[in-house]
């Protein structure tokens, strides 16, 4: 059998797998297996069978590295024994620690421990506290539990901070050298009201287009923070923001990419004062197509900080309040609307897929905790500037495709067979009598979005839609943009919190001096773990930052084996530092929610179904958008099928359907917070009939809503199993006995308020 080195990935279940180097294979290691490793820790592993699925199982052979950062969990202390619970449930057992290596931290408080003595098959791993970070409901704990949980690094090294102490509080007459001088130009920047750092400004005026003397086109002008020029290649400002890669917002926080003095300070477009810029400056015609560029160095200085509420109010009312607090702005912002609108116009010719989905936004009290959860408006003054800076984007891209320098591209590529399948036969299931091709375009997408527009499951439909797509990805293999019908896109416009984009301006920079970047691979201190392989060439991350081999796609530019293969490596390491970074916030919004939820125990709201599983399904509440699961069990004393073509579960006796876009009623009757994770049961007045899935669908009597206990599917489940084994074995009998016996066995699950039967009988 064949061995192979990889990294360990725990199952909350106890279970585990091994994922090899190369991204490509999985090989699962049984709970005997994971009882002497650990998650994240680096094995060799061989493969000793494979299950009838084809999948292989391994044995460990080897520990070849043990993970080496500090373990997050709240310390307990059982039987006089103390002991640490992880709060990633993926480390799958307890930590021992000694009575005298406790910090002086107190039950139940929420700690950080450094393993000193591994786990083995005999005996759990020992360790001892090195941090103490405070009560579990201390204001903030959430955050402070994410960011050591997901290894985000939150803490500047020392160099970097004093590499930032020396930098100057504002713009030097050395740093204008080689540059425009554009601080005559009313730019302004527009964003949300607790925006701090201050990416791009924008500018637009009416302009022509060849011999016409009346204006026919706009110059859009796209200012963006010059964060290459203070944070240099190889120092430690960049090695701390590579290693970040992105910045991560938090309800309330932000854990930045580079330090604040930067970030807020002298990188940020602040209002009246002068700041260095990278300028992407566009001729836009009345169709929305980008009729020339060019980009430049440049001076600037925001003429007004504008939030998007007070932009869209001017637009809304030019002879309003805000506009007349504003008159010398309002008619470039009313310019800004006109290219936008031939954007857009441009946008539909190309058949973007744009979905109208609702986003919400947490707002929180004074300790930190939920205080409401809000739909996120979208104004024409968020289009307005999503549109510049697409404009912008793609100017970028072209530049450097012309210029056939490596670089890193935002692909997003078109969905994999396997999706598009899934999603051609929800299509049908719903009779909608549209489909996709077996080579779909952004178009169809669209075209399916606009039919669906006005059918109150529209929501559903787009859901659906969104999620056959691929994720996003950065890769110096230029596959296109799907979502966006781009045929090439980087992202330049948000160096200031991404560094992917801080990339493209060396580049572009580099190309303006007729020269070339030559990338250098920083070291990385935390690796974020394997991403697996994707079209286009994306392969998984190396071990320990080593370069990845490069693709084909980026041997052709004929580049340096080392330097293509750095490109490689620089873009899955930033596509896996921002998935890191969405999942530490979804974790701190769950955390959120569950603590919001944990004082609504027993309360009863109405819902949508959200998503359909073979499991259960999962509901969002009305109003305060949040989601929890009905367990399957919940659902009734009767089997259920996981319809996957229609995305729904469908009673195999009384035929009750719930499918996505359901509406049901449901009383929360669990929230647990160390696994992020809360519970629905579904409600019903008692003897009440209703349909589940609309009008004309076969009545299903709904249980009594205390049928399970909150906790005890599990139990339930295993109740129905049982009961299952009985009927096949009274079956059996009555089917060797003499003569034709007719048995009929009834099984009874009998929770905390009532009980349900289900029956089988047999001839």
């Amino acid at each position: 059998m064949s061995e192979i080195i990889g990294t360990v990935q725990g199952h909350r279940d106890g279970h585990g797998f091994v994922q090899a180097d190369d991204g490509d294979t999985s090989v699962f290691l049984p709970p005997q297996e994971m009882r002497s490793v650990m998650h994240r820790d680096r094995v060799k592993v061989r493969v000793v069978r494979f299950d009838r699925r084809g999948r292989p199982e391994g044995l460990v052979l080897e520990i070849i590295e043990r993970r080496k950062t500090p373990i997050i969990g709240r310390l307990l202390q059982e039987g006089g024994a103390w002991l640490v619970a992880p709060e990633d449930r993926r480390f799958g057992q307890d930590i021992l620690i000694a009575p005298k290596a406790t910090g002086n931290a107190e039950p139940g408080q929420v700690v950080a421990v450094e393993l000193t003595e591994p786990p083995s098959l005999l005996a759990k791993p020992v360790g001892r506290v090195v941090e103490v970070l405070g009560g579990i409901d201390d204001p903030g704990m959430e955050i402070e539990i994410a960011v050591r949980k997901y290894e985000v690094p939150h803490r500047f090294s020392d160099a970097a901070l004093a590499q930032a102490a020396k930098l100057p509080e504002k713009v030097r007459a050395a740093d204008k050298k080689g540059r425009i001088d554009i601080t005559d130009v009313p730019l302004v920047t527009i964003d949300g009201e607790d925006a701090r750092d201050f990416d791009d400004a924008v500018y637009c005026e009416p302009a022509t287009i060849g011999r016409s003397k009346a204006p026919n086109a706009w110059r859009l002008v796209v200012a963006i923070a010059d964060v290459s020029h203070y944070v240099k290649p190889g120092e430690p400002l960049d090695l701390d923001a590579y290693e970040r890669a992105t910045s991560v917002y938090f309800p309330r926080r932000v854990i930045p990419m580079l330090p604040e003095k930067l970030s807020n300070g002298l990188c940020s477009l602040n209002p009246e004062v002068e700041r260095l810029s990278m300028v992407c400056d566009m001729l836009v015609s009345c169709d929305g197509e980008v009729h020339a560029y060019q980009f430049f160095p440049a001076v600037i200085r925001s003429h007004a900080r504008l939030t998007y509420t007070e932009v869209a109010t001017i637009l809304g009312n030019t002879r309003g309040p805000e506009a007349l607090r504003r008159p010398d702005l309002v008619p470039h912002l009313l310019h800004l609307h006109e290219v936008y609108r031939a954007l857009l116009k441009s946008r539909s010719g190309r058949g973007a897929v744009d979905f109208d989905t609702t986003e919400t936004q947490i707002v929180c009290d004074e300790n930190g905790r939920i205080a409401k959860i809000v739909p996120r408006v979208r104004t024409e003054a968020h289009r307005l500037i999503e549109e510049c800076m697409l404009a912008a984007n793609v100017c970028s891209a072209d530049f450097i495709t012309r210029a056939k320098h490596p670089s890193l591209f935002r692909v997003h590529e078109g969905p994999t067979p396997e999706k598009r399948q899934l999603l051609k036969n929800y299509l049908k299931a719903l009779g909608l009598g549209l489909s996709l091709g077996e080579e779909p375009q952004p178009g169809d997408y669209q075209a399916i979005a606009q039919a669906v527009k006005d059918r109150p499951d529209a929501t559903q439909i787009h859901t659906m839609l969104l999620r056959s797509m691929q994720q996003a990805i950065y890769t110096p293999t230029n596959s296109g943009h799907f979502g966006l019908a781009y045929e090439a896109y980087t992202h330049f416009t948000s160096p200031i919190r991404r560094y992917p984009d801080l990339l493209v301006h060396r580049v572009i920079k580099a190309l303006l001096g007729r020269g070339r970047y030559d990338l250098k691979l920083p070291p990385v201190q935390h690796s974020v773990g394997n991403v697996k392989r994707r079209p286009g060439g994306q392969r998984g991350v190396p071990a320990k930052g080593l370069p990845a081999a490069p693709s084909k796609a980026v041997s052709r530019l004929k580049l340096p084996p080392a330097e293509a293969a750095a490109w490689e490596t620089v873009g899955i390491h930033c596509s896996a530092n921002e998935r890191r970074a969405d999942e530490a916030s979804r974790d701190v919004e769950a955390w959120l929610k569950c603590m919001f939820m944990r004082e609504r125990l027993g309360e009863e709201y109405g819902g949508t179904v959200s998503a359909v599983t073979n499991f259960g399904l999962f509901v969002q509440l009305d109003g305060l958008y949040v989601e929890g699961l009905i367990h399957i069990t919940e659902l009734g004393g009767e089997y259920y099928r996981f319809d996957e073509a229609r995305q729904e579960l469908r009673g195999e006796r009384s035929g009750a359907r719930y499918a996505v876009g359901t509406r049901v009623r449901v009383q929360v009757s669990r929230v647990d917070l160390d696994t992020r994770k809360i519970d629905f049961r579904l409600v019903r007045e008692a003897g009440e009939e209703k349909s589940t899935s609309g009008a004309g669908k076969r009545r299903a009597r709904v249980p009594d809503k205390d049928w399970v206990e909150p906790g005890g599917a599990q139990d339930a489940l295993a109740d129905v199993r049982q009961a299952d084994h009985e009927v096949r074995r009274a079956s059996k009998a009555a089917r060797t006995g003499k003569g034709r016996t007719r048995v009929s066995v009834a099984a009874t699950v009998t929770g905390k308020g009532g009980s349900a039967k289900r029956s089988k009988s047999k001839r």
